[in-house]
């Protein structure tokens, strides 16, 4: 058990008020260390991270789900809800959202081995998806496993569990379209930092259990818009 919050690094702390142009600059610089290792060991706690908006009342929600690998029990979980300080430009996710899910971080009891998001990692303009920027950030192996893509191009992979096909952009393979279940749409998988792509796929889905999207960021999701409308409901 570790007792201390997950922190940003010192030497990596950053505004997240930044104007677009200059969040840009920031992305292209963090995105030169990031790292695309494979893990030394399979990770025994995972989190799931997901954060949902209310854009009348300007609320935004985070959870932090752990879960225990390879058994899926669930360990612990966080939930915050803050004000929404950065608007929505397309490729700067991760300055609206990652404050808030690090207020979600800050309160779970132990350090995860891998965070997994409803997010990008390298499969991004700049290839600094939130995956990758709070992977770096918090120092951990991390995982991008959205259900629609941002940038790329692609081949429809095989309609079996287990098809994939590579997710190109620039001539570099970003991330990888796989297919969770038997003939329903696929999800888009990158590595975020500290990971290798093969190693990310199979995470996924490992962490499937029989449904589409892994368990970690389904529940996060689940718990996200269960917060969301509970506070609409209390207004």
């Amino acid at each position: 058990m570790n007792p201390t919050p997950l922190q940003v690094s010192p030497e990596l702390e950053h505004p997240w008020d930044l104007r677009p142009l200059d969040a840009m600059a920031l992305q292209r610089r963090l995105r030169l260390l990031l790292e695309e290792t494979p893990l030394e060991n399979p990770p025994q706690v995972v989190a799931g991270c997901d954060a949902s908006y209310d854009a009348p009342t300007g609320q935004a929600f985070a959870a932090v789900v752990l879960f225990e690998l390879p058994s899926m029990r669930e360990m612990e979980r966080s939930v915050v809800q803050a004000p929404i300080n950065y608007p929505y430009v397309p490729g700067l996710l991760s300055f609206r959202e990652a404050p808030v899910l690090l207020q979600a971080m800050a309160r779970i009891k132990r350090r995860p081995e891998l965070l997994m998001f409803d997010a990008h990692g390298l499969a991004h303009p700049r290839e600094m998806g939130l995956a990758s920027h709070l992977g770096l950030l918090l120092d951990i192996p991390s995982i991008g496993c959205a259900k629609s893509p941002l940038v790329g191009t692609y081949d429809e992979p095989g309609l079996n569990r287990g098809d994939c096909a590579p997710l190109w952009l620039r001539g570099q393979v970003v991330g990888c379209v796989v297919r969770t279940r038997d003939k329903v749409k696929p999800v888009f998988v990158s590595v975020g930092h500290k990971i290798d792509l093969p190693q990310a796929i199979e995470l996924v889905l490992s962490c499937c259990r029989g449904r589409k999207l892994p368990e970690p960021t389904r529940l996060a999701d689940r718990i996200v818009g269960h917060a969301r409308r509970s506070y609409k409901s209390s207004l």
